[in-house]
This record gives C-alpha cells, structure tokens and sequence, in this order.
C-alpha cells in the first residue's frame, strides 16, 4: 500500500488488509488463511494496485465507535485530507451530520448479519453529486479482532453511459416511428385528395366493394351518402377559382369532423362527395347527414375580407334496405340526390325503403 495510506505501526494495517481481502480474490477450495500467510505482502500490493486503477475507496474502521483505522489514497482524496490525519476519525467529524447518520446506519446493518452488505449512496456533498455503491462486511484480523470493511466503487459513469444508451435507443425508436409515420403518410397521399384531404375515388370504390362484401357475409347495414355541393351564389362566381378552393377545404374539415375512422370520406369529382359510414342504418344515417348538411349551410368561408357561403344537397340510401346490390345502391343514393337537388338545393332526401313480396 502507498506511505501516504498508512499510520500507526506499519504492518498492522496492511495485515489487516490482505487477511480481509484474501477470501474474496481466492478460488476454492484454497484455504485463505494459508495463502494470506504466505502471499499476503503481494495480494495486498496488488489490491491496492487494482483499487487505484478503479478509483475505488477502501476504509476499515473500528466496528465499535466507527472511527478509521486505515483508508487507501482514493478515499483519503475524497475525504479531502491526509491519510494519516484521517486515523481515529469518524464520519461525523468529517462530513455533514445527515451523511455520517446514513453511514453509520449501513454500518450497523453490516454488523447486524453474517453476509456482505450492498448499499448504494447517492448524495451531494462539497458542491459534487456523487453516486457509490458499497461493500461492507466485518472481518477478523490474525489476532481475532474485528475490524469493519468498505470498499466504494463510483457508479456516476456506469450511469451516464447507461442513460447515454438508453436515449440513444429512444432516439432510435422515435426515428423508426417517425420513418413509419412518413411512410405511411407518403402512402397515404396517393389516395387523398390535395385539396380536401378526402379520399380520392379510387379509395371510395374499394371501400364500397368491401363495405358491399363485409354486409353480405355478416348479414349487417352500412349506408351510402353522395352530397353535391349547390351552384355557387353571384359572390362566389365572381371571386373565382380561390374562393371555390375554400369552400372545398371547408367541405374536407366538416366531412372530417363529422365522420369515424372506421367510415370513409372521399372526393368523388370537382363537387360531388361521397361517405360510406360503415354499420350505419337509414335512420342513423338520416341524423348525422342532416347534422352536416345544417353546418355546411351556417359555415363561413373568409377570402380577402369577404364572407362566403354555401350549401350542400345529399341523397341517403342503405344496404341491404334500399338496394340489394352495389350498382342498385348506387342507383337510388344519386336517385335521392336528384329528388334534393329538384327540391331546390340545401336539401337531404331518403333513398325508398325496397319491399319484397312474400
């Protein structure tokens, strides 16, 4: 061990050490004891080298008053004073009274049992964090005098690296969402329409076929619904081309907002739309297309300054109640879409209910 770690008589310290240590760096079945007296000079030279490597801080202290007896030039660092002035010391009259209480309490706890004790100590202390794990256990001495052991080993890297790996595999999971979320974004494009957001038809007749087959098979309703956006008043007309683009993104978010995920909302050309609602009836239908039809007609369009509005017409129709396939389906929603439209506009019209005799 280094002078500057040693006081007092010159081997008693260093026997000390090699006897406590010797147990844990020795294989079985070789006894300790008999390669202590025999090699405890150069164990204890090279525990101290492997101590210093680490920067470990090892202290033994006398179990019954908690005063040192022997620190290694690591600890003697940390506890900001000269080896040999920290002989006879107790951790009360060297660090804050709260620290040397929770010391001095996995001490007693080591003492307490057969075993070796782990505690971890995280504290800040002369303006540093620090975090240690330590080792405590009591051993005997060749003169059979107890003598309480700790070897601290600083933790803060361990757990900076760990916390630097643990962010990184965040980031690499957040960039794979994000690689996902674009994908699918990107996917997705290709089948919505600029200006609304809504789908684009070729959406809108997969759905349908799927929505047809789903209602065959599970013998369940869903409902079709085709809106027609009414001719633009004189203001429109006159604003153009802009003002048309901002009623059309209107008519996106009020589909949007008033539709499921699970129904499907699309563009069919530059005013026609068309809703699939999916396990919808008639009247179910009726009430949320109505619903709509009411916002669209109370919605405020602003380009330039100026106030814009519109209205919408729409047919209703259901499956398998107005139309037992796709093409008699189609046939009765535009149907209802044209009773609207003859009524004037701003209208929604029922498909008729189909009976079938017998």
């Amino acid at each position: 061990m280094p002078a500057a770690a040693t006081t007092g008589t010159a081997s008693a310290p260093e026997d000390r050490l090699h006897l406590m240590s010797a147990p844990t760096l020795l294989p079985e079945p070789v006894r300790a004891d008999a390669l202590a007296q025999r090699f405890g000079p150069v164990l204890a030279g090279l525990l101290d080298a492997w101590l210093e490597h680490q920067g470990a801080l090892l202290a033994i202290k006398n179990p019954g008053n908690g005063r040192y007896e022997f620190v290694n030039g690591a600890m003697a660092r940390f506890l900001g004073r000269p080896a040999a002035e920290l002989r006879g010391c107790s951790d009360a009259e060297l660090v804050d009274p709260a620290l040397a209480t929770a010391w001095r309490a996995a001490e007693q706890t080591a003492m307490a049992q057969a075993q070796p004790l782990h505690s971890e100590h995280r504290f800040e202390w002369a303006g540093t964090r620090h975090d240690y794990r330590v080792l405590r256990l009591v051993a005997e001495d060749a003169a059979g005098e107890r003598w309480l052991c700790s070897l601290w080993t600083d933790q803060s890297a361990q757990r900076q690296k760990d916390a630097q790996l643990r962010n990184a595999l965040e980031q690499l999971e957040q960039q794979q969402r994000a690689n996902e979320k674009l994908r699918l974004e990107l996917a997705d494009q290709g089948l919505r329409d600029r200006a609304t957001g809504l789908y684009t038809r070729a959406h809108f007749e997969d759905q349908l076929n799927r929505e047809v087959d789903l209602s065959a098979r599970e013998h369940r309703e869903f409902a079709l619904v085709l809106i027609d956006i009414d001719p633009f008043n004189e203001r429109v007309r006159e604003l153009g081309a802009g003002a048309e683009a901002r009623i059309h993104e209107a008519m996106g978010r009020l589909l949007r907002g008033n539709t499921r995920a699970m129904d499907a909302s699309c563009r069919l050309d530059e005013r026609l739309f068309g809703v699939l609602l999916s396990g919808v009836g008639l009247a179910t239908a009726h009430s949320r297309m109505e619903g709509l039809r009411r916002q669209c007609a109370a919605q405020i369009v602003v380009l330039d300054g100026q106030e814009l509005s519109f209205s919408v017409s729409m047919g209703v129709a259901s499956y398998p109640h107005t139309a037992a396939s796709r093409q008699e389906l189609l046939a009765a929603c535009e149907g209802a879409l044209a009773e609207a439209r003859r009524r004037g506009g701003n209208h929604l019209t029922l498909a008729s209910i189909r009976f079938e005799a017998g």
